[in-house]
């Protein structure tokens, strides 16, 4: 069985991010992958500061074990400044290749303006650096306030589709990269 770890870069209560990764974990779970979402609001970890280890953090060891355990990532972040949010990439960087290498990638993004990749282009470049395979579809949503129902589903077809789209590839280049049933 495929196992992916979503990770979510936003610590806002209403998080769009976390709807999408919600969203994009509930799409691979169709597709018969075990999915634990870490989520970053719930978790006490320090800035990293170039440290191994983290005595006084357990829950950077616990976010390690939990993506050493993992094929697969999701990785969502809200779009800040044109980059990928500082939450997520501190959580990143308190990883190393150790956690990192070898694990098939996809992307989510979210921003409160016009569509952009500037998000999803700097996870690319963070994922090749630490040797992870980032599947080309992504998932990108402009204007994310538009999205979403009341209820928390998607508000448009195609956008539905490229997560159908995106969950699919993400478990066959699992399945492909990764020697998994």
């Amino acid at each position: 069985m495929v196992r992916i770890v979503g990770i979510g870069g936003s610590l806002r209560t209403e998080s769009y991010t976390q709807q999408a990764l919600g969203i994009a974990a509930q799409r691979v779970e169709a597709l018969g992958a075990d999915v634990e979402i870490l989520d970053l609001r719930q978790l006490q970890l320090p800035f990293c500061n170039g440290e191994k280890e983290y005595p006084d953090f357990p829950d950077v060891q616990r976010m390690r074990d939990t993506v050493s355990r993992a094929d697969a990532l999701i990785l969502a972040t809200p779009e800040y400044h044109g980059g990928v949010s500082g939450v997520l990439k501190n959580a990143l960087d308190l990883m190393s290749f150790e956690e990192l290498s070898d694990k098939v990638v996809g992307l989510v993004s979210v921003l409160g303006g016009q569509p952009n990749s500037n998000a999803l282009n700097d996870l690319r470049l963070i994922m090749r650096w630490v040797h992870a395979w980032v599947i080309p579809e992504q998932i990108g949503i402009g204007q994310v306030w538009k999205a979403f129902s009341p209820e928390g589903k998607l508000s448009d077809e195609k956008l539905s589709q490229r997560f159908d789209e995106f969950a699919q590839s993400l478990i066959d280049n699992t399945r492909k990269l990764r020697g998994v049933s």
